[in-house]
């Protein structure tokens, strides 16, 4: 398949983020006219207000996203490398259902920033436990690091929540991935960590491409590979933390918006980080979209949405062979 250029890619982005963003604030259990959020005396104001903050909270947690999976890919070389798989949503569902069960926190600000650490924590765990022995944090040892704090986490968590009922309620929503709730006080918290994530990640497309190469060819090139998987660790970690925190481990976004970035314009980290985010943040929003139409008056949460859509495209990359080594 021909793969598009640079200018196509970017154009078909600007073109599927708007729509998204406009569908969103547009569509749902109630259509609503475009001149309601700038109408304070509309009926129907509040409700476009309230989407917005949704639809700004879905393209910032969907760029987060899209962006922190190619950094995983790149930094482990490992094609199914996503939030989930190195630690990620487990320690931020650890750190949750501790905040909710023993220290009674009940504020959804509260919950941001006991997420966040959580997240953190588990992602420095993953690349200590990886850096024992003689050859350091490797690939294959981070991604197996990973799945090994994972599936522990994940059983601790099972723990907690079978000896207290009431933490299960408070917990449920979040661990589904959902942007629904969230006011832009929230959105705010997470804001600063974001933006200094994405700046840095972005910032290390280079560092991927030679990293790319094998560690040895890296050094050949004058990186100092240490150094450099540090930096984009540091991005992984504000970036994955972040977005966990907002919205909850929600599925797929990070594992197969970078596979359908390369196979649209090859893979050359300049161009995969930030078509990475921006797809990103339209799938995020377009799943939560559609979330919102398909069981009216209710809804679907978007973790649902992006692991119903996320499914089949990742399927359909293994059967076209678009899924490899990195």
């Amino acid at each position: 398949m021909r793969r598009a250029s640079a200018v196509t890619a970017v154009a078909v982005l600007v073109v599927a983020l708007l729509v998204a963003a406009v569908a969103s604030v547009l569509l749902g259990a109630r259509w609503i006219g475009p001149t309601s959020l700038l109408d304070p005396t509309s009926p129907t104001h509040e409700i476009a207000a309230v989407r917005l903050d949704r639809t700004l909270l879905g393209l910032a947690v969907g760029g987060a996203l899209g962006l922190v999976g190619a950094l995983m890919q790149g930094l482990t070389r490992n094609p199914l490398a996503d939030p989930g798989v190195l630690g990620v949503n487990a320690g931020a569902s650890l750190a949750m259902v501790v905040a909710i069960s023993v220290m009674g926190v009940s504020d959804m600000r509260a919950y941001v920033w006991w997420a966040f650490a959580g997240a953190a924590i588990a992602l420095v765990l993953v690349h200590a436990i990886a850096s024992v022995g003689r050859d350091g944090a490797t690939p294959v040892k981070v991604a197996i690091a990973g799945a090994a704090l994972t599936a522990a986490v994940t059983s601790w968590v099972s723990g907690l929540l079978l000896v207290d009922r009431k933490t299960v309620e408070s917990f449920r929503l979040w661990q589904v991935g959902t942007v629904a709730g969230r006011g832009d006080e929230v959105l705010l918290i997470g804001l600063p960590f974001l933006l200094v994530g994405a700046v840095l990640g972005l910032a290390c497309a280079r560092t991927l491409n030679a990293l790319a190469l094998g560690d040895d060819l890296a050094r050949g090139l004058g990186r100092h590979v240490v150094r450099d998987r540090l930096v984009v660790g540091v991005a992984t970690v504000l970036l994955a933390g972040s977005a966990v925190a907002l919205a909850g481990p929600i599925a797929f976004v990070g594992l197969i918006v970078p596979h359908g970035v390369r196979a649209l314009v090859g893979p050359d980290y300049r161009l995969v980080l930030p078509l990475s985010l921006g797809f990103g943040a339209v799938l995020v929003v377009a799943a939560d979209t559609v979330g919102r139409l398909v069981l009216p008056p209710g809804e679907v949460q978007v973790g649902i949405m992006s692991a119903v859509v996320g499914v089949p495209v990742f399927l359909h990359l293994v059967r076209r062979g678009r899924i490899g080594a990195l």
